[in-house]
């Protein structure tokens, strides 16, 4: 009998059938009232938050050095409010009953949550992560940085796009799971598809790691085509003709694939070379000379300061072109001004170049023992100087809770490096011949180069002003230090960049009588990069016209 009970089912109960959502319900006047009570706590709340942003916070953040944080916040005022707004309505309507129209109005709410939210994200990454990531790679002398932080800048956003849209779609309640498998199986597709555009993305890439350009850089391409690099994209690299003045588009995989000559490193002076066919019976000696001069008497050639000091005035002057005259005198003047601002730049460089191998040298000496306190003070107190005399010194700042020590310029620069160096390229920008642009392409190179000098010297200063210093490696910096002024900032030696001149080839007549020889100087142009990269054609057209006048005048030239 137990067994018979233990046996038998348990009977069904039938489930309560499920109650339908309705479609719509009229709200009862109290959850009405309710309802606009919250909303005007929403928008009194949304005033007062806005108003706390435009009269107390962005004043505040107005007085901070770094300006990023009142970007983050022009930025993101309006997108947080729009947020916040949509949030507080969204929850207001908790106190309704739930319909059908109410879950899409929420779920609708939601969407525009996300589109909102999407394009804050992707507004925060393009004006304000890749605003400041740029400001880092402008002060890093890498270059892959600077091809990097655009690339980012391209396909983040479109990233953030793209699952903004998937959660878009997943707010009205849309499956995704097969529109994921769907994705998977056309990626696969499209893997063969796109072998050219995914190469070209992968190239891009290995341009980015061992990128051998930066922006506005000149380079020559395999067919002799010379360019600036423009932009490197995700699939392209956009670089300008300079001959004729156009844009090309480059597949990254057909410009990683080419040996490629950057004409702008490790500088931008570049090499031109004139050929002079002159009488044979030339005394060489009196002809150099001469090429020499004019060479040097260009103010926008390189050379030794002093040699062109003495014969800028010695030519380019026209008395049968009154116009010419003008402009050749003004920017004869102009060019004093330049070349005698650029000798004191020089000037700086090598009394701090001594006065760091010098402490390099006692550096050495001192080092055998290791350092004592009072040993490690005296190189602080040397260093010290010789920042003085770039254009730097101590001062101290809240971080925190913390006063940290830094190098800072000070308010008044005469008589240091970087105030010279402003001076000459404020100097320089007064040539006559450059373009609207160019002296805004000098101030931004030179003012890098300068940030880059004070970053040196402030890390230099802490590994100094620390007593702890490892001694051992500290001459090493030092002479890095060196070879970064004068590889890097500024040379001071043009023994280099003196015209090269000399007989190229003979020509002979009868009875073995030489009746012209080919000389050929060559020359470096200060920046090929200014007017428009065409100042490299005007100033060999200007040097090889001044070489033909001035050696009829002699009867040399034939």
């Amino acid at each position: 009998m137990i067994f018979l009970l233990a046996q038998t089912p348990a009977p069904i109960v039938p489930s309560a059938p499920a109650t339908p959502v309705p479609f719509f319900l009229v709200p009862t006047v109290e959850q009405l009232s309710s309802w606009l009570g919250n909303l005007g706590v929403l928008l009194i709340v949304a005033f007062f938050v806005n108003a706390s942003i435009s009269i107390v916070l962005r004043p505040l953040l107005r007085r901070l050095d770094k300006e990023i944080a009142l970007i983050t916040l022009n930025v993101s005022q309006k997108p947080l409010l729009i947020v916040l707004l949509l949030f507080g309505l969204k929850t207001s309507f908790q106190i309704w009953p739930s319909t059908v129209i109410l879950t899409w109005v929420e779920r609708g709410l939601t969407a525009l949550m996300v589109v909102v939210g999407s394009y804050w994200i992707a507004q925060i990454f393009t004006q304000v992560i890749a605003y400041y990531l740029k400001k880092v790679a402008q002060q890093s002398e890498a270059m892959w940085d600077d091809v990097l932080v655009p690339l980012l800048e391209n396909t983040v956003p479109l990233i953030v796009y793209l699952l903004g849209t998937l959660l878009f779609l997943q707010s009205f309640g849309i499956d995704l799971s097969g529109l994921w498998v769907a994705i998977g199986g056309v990626t696969f597709v499209l893997g063969f598809a796109l072998q050219d555009i995914l190469s070209n993305f992968f190239s891009g890439l290995v341009l980015l790691i061992d990128t051998p350009f930066q922006f506005g850089d000149i380079i020559k391409l395999e067919d002799g085509t010379i360019a600036m690099i423009q932009k490197v994209g995700i699939r392209m690299t956009n670089l300008f003709i300079i001959d004729t003045h156009c844009e090309l588009f480059v597949p990254n995989g057909v410009l990683q694939g080419q040996n490629i000559v950057n004409l702008t490193r490790p500088a931008s002076h570049y090499y031109y070379s004139i050929s002079i066919p002159l009488r044979g019976d030339t005394v060489p000696a009196r002809a150099m000379k001469i090429i020499r001069e004019v060479v040097l008497a260009h103010p926008d050639t390189l050379g030794n300061i002093d040699e062109k000091l003495e014969v800028l005035n010695a030519y380019y002057n026209f008395t049968d072109e009154p116009e010419f005259r003008e402009h050749q005198s003004a920017k004869t003047e102009l060019a004093f001004q330049r070349l005698l601002a650029e000798k004191d730049v020089n000037d700086h460089l090598i009394k701090i170049q001594k006065s760091l191998l010098a402490l390099v040298d006692k550096i050495q000496f001192i080092e055998k023992d290791g350092l004592d306190a009072d040993e490690a003070r005296n190189i602080q107190v040397y260093y010290l100087e010789l920042a003085k005399i770039t254009g730097l010194e101590v001062a101290r700042e809240r971080q925190g809770k913390q006063r940290v020590s830094g190098l800072k310029e000070p308010a008044v620069l005469e008589n240091t490096l970087i105030g010279s160096v402003r001076t000459w390229y404020q100097a320089w920008a007064n040539d006559p011949n450059l373009t609207e642009e160019d002296p805004y392409y000098l101030q931004e190179e030179w003012e890098r180069k300068i940030g880059l000098l004070k970053l040196r010297m402030n890390n230099l200063f802490q590994k100094i002003a620390t007593l702890n210093i490892d001694e051992r490696k500290l001459d090493d910096y030092l002479i890095k230090l060196v070879e970064w002024l004068n590889q890097n900032f500024k040379t001071t030696q043009y023994l280099g960049q003196d015209p090269k001149i000399w007989a190229n080839s003979f020509a002979g007549g009868g009875d073995s009588v030489i009746t012209n020889v080919e000389y050929t100087v060559k020359f470096f142009v200060d920046n090929i990069k200014l007017e428009q990269c065409q100042r490299g054609n005007r100033v060999k057209s200007e040097v090889q016209g001044e070489l033909m006048r001035q050696l009829r005048k002699i009867y040399l030239y034939r």
